[in-house]
């Protein structure tokens, strides 16, 4: 039998304590490694790795207060939370955003909003809608 890895993300990180709380918290995660570095949040089958921007790189540009999101990257992750209302809450203390709840939409059993992370990553979250 064959073992595959595990599918995942990395998303790098000016803040790497910051963006990793970020979303640990929005999306009721535990880190299951943490250093300088990076931080592993795992997800069931799929791990989320935020990623220390390395300090020369970093210190080349600056994150506006708040966040302009980047709205025009080609690639927006998809993350499961249990309730969007939460997550809403979690994210604004943080130092992210998701969208109003009149920007919500529902698509194959999820309800579904956009939003960013504190270093305006666009992000979209679901939450599983029971039949």
């Amino acid at each position: 039998m064959s073992h595959l890895p595990t599918p995942g993300a990395v998303i790098y990180a000016k803040d790497l304590s910051k963006l990793s709380c970020f979303y640990e918290q929005v999306l009721q995660l535990t880190a299951t490694h943490a250093d300088d570095d990076y931080t592993i949040l795992e997800l069931p089958h799929f791990h989320l790795v935020i990623h220390a921007i390395p300090a020369q790189i970093a210190s080349t540009f600056e994150i506006s207060t708040p966040p302009h999101r980047r709205a025009d990257s080609a690639i927006k992750l998809m993350l499961p939370v249990a309730s969007i209302s939460k997550a809403r809450d979690a994210a604004v203390s943080l130092g992210g955003q998701i969208d109003g709840a009149n920007y919500e939409w529902e698509f194959q059993h999820y309800r579904i909003c956009d939003g960013h992370d504190p270093e305006g990553n666009v992000i979209q979250i679901r939450e599983f809608l029971p039949r």
